[in-house]
């Protein structure tokens, strides 16, 4: 049996109520559920196969902490060529 490894899981709820898990330090491992129950359930598999198909994980990465920040929409105006 492998060791088992600790991960952080960054949890978001969409516009739609869905609750979105994400592993920072595992590119592309994400997934979704309406409950907490679930989603859990579901992010424990998905890394599993996220380190499955990796090989090599990168090691270990600590929470220093989370931040929420506002960015407001610029829009640049296309200039049109002469």
């Amino acid at each position: 049996m492998k060791p088992s490894r600790k991960f952080t899981v960054v949890i978001e709820q969409d516009e739609e109520g869905y609750l979105v898990a994400t592993v920072p330090a595992l590119r592309g491992c994400y997934t979704q559920a309406k409950s907490l129950d679930t989603l859990m359930k579901r992010i424990r598999e998905v890394t599993s196969l996220c380190l499955e198909e990796d090989g090599n994980p990168p090691g270990a990465l600590e929470l220093v902490g989370i931040q929420q920040i506002s960015v407001g929409h610029a829009f640049h105006a296309s200039k049109e060529k002469n």
